[in-house]
């Protein structure tokens, strides 16, 4: 009676430790392979490796407490559990499934002793953190190689991560990036095997460019931009402008929700904007008058008429104004400007 009494407190104990994201890992592990799988497909990569995580470490868990958990799920499905019977195999089939082989290799990797065999491609699965830490003490070349295979705003935040120092080098390799030969990408597959390995065929590689560059400084803070862009000025003046000139500008402000440009036009004076739309298009220019009053508008296009011949360096220098509160209110979260690096939204 009393070993009883005691075996039951146990019980209670270790469900009691238990957490929210090993109850969903312990509900996983009882739905089978098919229903798992369409349920990972619905989460982010993190979430991903938190719950596959949590798979493993709920293996072993005795009947009582994993019955606990279902009536708490309000549900019976207990004959399709594989807690502690060939749970490895079970949880390799529900992320491949989920998410194909090379992303389930990359949360595989980071949730069990087993090592990936995949290529470069899923470090798109690991957090920038991560990722810093592994190609911190690098040859520039291939931190550079590295960085440009990443998703752009993966790619800024994993520069950030990098010494002051080193960060106008990588945008400037980055920059020059053209097309990678195989020796090339045999030497960054030697390098990142700690981790992976590849077992696709190798041949020439598009990456990098100065669009790629421009794209990661899209998602930049301005502080690091600045200081970037700076110094690979002193060192390459035309690559530092070509950079620039494949950044967010001030025609990517069509892309702009309403509410957004109504937020930065009230930020801005409006002599800086009658001289910045001078040199705008007609479908800018439509857009941005009709996030003003019908009265707003009006004066705007009056002074334009009246100003009368403008030099195109002052247009110019008025739109980079603009540009620069835009990308001000953007970094404080303030607005959200589509076509400020990536595919749509910063």
């Amino acid at each position: 009676m009393a070993e009883a009494a005691e075996n039951n407190e146990e019980q209670q104990d270790e469900y009691s430790r238990l957490t929210g994201t090993q109850k969903c890992a312990i509900l996983m592990m009882l739905l089978g392979e098919e229903e798992a799988s369409e349920i990972l497909r619905n989460l982010g990569p993190k979430e991903v490796q938190h719950l596959g995580s949590a798979m493993y470490s709920v293996q072993g868990l005795d009947q009582v407490t994993v019955n606990r958990v279902l009536d708490e799920f309000l549900a019976i499905i207990k004959a399709q559990t594989s807690l502690g019977l060939g749970a490895g195999n079970y949880i390799k089939n529900v992320l491949t499934k989920a998410l194909g082989d090379d992303k389930a290799q990359s949360v595989l990797s980071r949730i069990t002793p087993v090592s990936s065999d995949r290529p470069i491609e899923i470090l798109d699965w690991m957090d920038a953190r991560s990722i810093a830490e592994l190609i911190s003490d690098e040859h520039p070349q291939i931190i550079s190689l590295v960085i440009s295979y990443l998703e752009f705003g993966l790619a800024a935040d994993v520069l950030g991560l990098l010494p002051h120092s080193l960060q106008p080098d990588i945008i400037k390799r980055i920059a020059t990036l053209q097309t990678v030969q195989p020796d090339a990408l045999a030497e960054l597959e030697r390098v990142m095997q700690k981790k992976f390995k590849d077992n696709t065929s190798l041949r020439a590689s598009q990456v990098g460019g100065v669009g790629a560059a421009a794209k990661i400084m899209n998602f930049t803070k301005q502080q690091m931009e600045s200081r970037i862009m700076k110094s690979l000025g002193r060192d390459d003046k035309q690559l530092m402008q070509l950079i620039q000139e494949n950044m967010f500008v001030f025609d990517n402000l069509i892309m702009a929700d309403d509410k957004s440009l109504q937020t930065l036009l009230r930020s801005v004076e409006t002599e800086l904007l009658v001289l910045a739309l001078k040199g705008a298009d007609e479908p800018l220019r439509e857009k941005i008058f009709s996030c003003m009053s019908t009265r707003a508008a009006a004066n705007i296009q009056d002074e334009m008429g009246a100003m009368g011949p403008v030099r195109l360096t002052e247009v110019q220098e008025a739109q980079k104004q603009i540009i620069n509160v835009a990308r001000r209110l953007s970094d404080e979260g303030t607005i959200v400007l589509a076509g400020r690096g990536g595919d749509d939204f910063v």
